[in-house]
């Protein structure tokens, strides 16, 4: 998993609330379980004019040039800008493995649904909540400046404007420790790997019979 400390991100503001993990990814798309393939179809019935399965070429397919994704000026977003009870509805891992596969980095909304706010830290994705009245200005301000980027900075746990304004957000000590070093919960288990071979090694000696 990759690391996350700070970054400067342009922003891409997604003004509806509610979104459901089938509108981040459809439910065609589940396949698969590797993480990675899935930015290509982020938000695809939105984002296309055709119904999307899977294997088409997304490259010649009809874009919807009313869908925020698609417009020239957020193209490269890393930050992504919505609304309250973001990722509502059924706990797929694919919602957040498609949004950190489109380039995704973090998420600024009022409130995200539990499971997949929970589901986003395990894969290198920062879910931030801010009060509704914050997450206004923001967009009020995106939509004002084109190339609108925020700093975020893990350590600091601050969100700052170009203005200068800061906002803090609030992250467990795990949640971030984990997010700083890049560790899934895989990673987080391979970092007691000399523990664990020890342990093994002690207890065959102990039970040898249950080696056999």
């Amino acid at each position: 998993m990759k690391p996350f400390t700070q970054i400067n991100g342009l922003v891409c503001p997604l003004d509806r609330a509610n979104v459901d993990t089938d509108a981040i990814i459809p439910k065609q798309f589940l396949k698969s379980i590797k993480r990675s393939g899935f930015g290509p179809n982020l938000f695809d019935e939105w984002r296309y004019l055709d119904h999307g399965e899977p294997g088409m070429d997304n490259s010649v397919r009809p874009t919807n040039p009313d869908f925020v994704l698609n417009f020239p000026r957020f193209r490269g977003a890393e930050v992504l800008l919505a609304r309250e009870n973001f990722g509502c509805g059924s706990s797929r891992e694919h919602a957040p493995w498609a949004i950190e596969d489109y380039g995704f980095r973090a998420l600024i909304a009022p409130s995200f649904a539990d499971i997949f706010f929970n589901n986003c830290f395990k894969n290198g994705l920062l879910p931030i909540v801010q009060p509704a009245e914050v997450v206004d200005q923001l967009f009020s301000e995106a939509a004002q400046s084109e190339g609108y980027r925020l700093s975020i900075d893990l350590q600091a746990q601050t969100v700052t404007t170009p203005s200068g304004q800061s906002f803090p957000f609030e992250i467990t000590a795990h949640r971030k420790h984990c997010l700083l070093n890049g560790l899934d919960e895989i990673g987080l288990t391979l970092a007691h790997a000399d523990e664990i071979r020890a342990f093994e090694a002690a207890h065959q000696q102990r039970q040898p019979w249950l080696f056999v």
